[in-house]
């Protein structure tokens, strides 16, 4: 068991407010982070410390942004996918039918802000669900594909 001395210092109160903060988080004490803190300051390998850190940081941020790279070219695809379908498939409507189109358009895009904004709020992403629903491999689809299709 170690013994240990007690020490009674002075903080900023923003400092004290931040170290309050990171205990709660990592669920530790306060003596815990402020010993910490001190051994870091006085040991001699701080730098390399620090910069083994940064770089695990760094590369942890290239795979994020690799990801949202990548997500962000399937969300492009499929929209000008759609935008393509869409246009290739939509005739031109007659001068008659436009506002009753217009009214029912305006309702649709209402009824997908309303889904858009629920999806949103309980975390539902459309990327997560096309990567479960897609095979990885690519040499085929998954069950219920089947059905999309016809």
């Amino acid at each position: 068991m170690t013994t240990r001395t007690r020490m009674n210092v002075y903080f900023d109160p923003e400092l004290l407010a931040q170290v309050e903060a990171l205990a709660l988080r990592r669920q530790v004490s306060k003596s815990a982070i402020i010993e910490a803190a001190v051994a870091s300051f006085l040991s001699g390998d701080s730098a390399e410390k620090l910069e083994a850190a940064m770089s695990r940081r760094l590369d942890k941020l290239c795979r994020q942004i690799d990801g949202l790279d990548e997500d962000l070219a399937v969300v492009g695809e499929t929209v000008s996918l759609f935008i393509r379908f869409w246009l290739t498939i939509t005739p031109p409507l007659p001068e008659t039918a436009q506002a009753s189109a217009r009214a029912k358009g305006v309702e649709r895009f209402e009824g997908f802000m309303q889904t858009l904004g629920r999806r949103l709020a309980t975390g539902d992403r459309f990327l997560k669900e096309l990567t479960r629903d897609v095979d990885p491999s690519g040499e085929g689809t998954t069950e219920g594909d089947e059905g999309a299709r016809a």
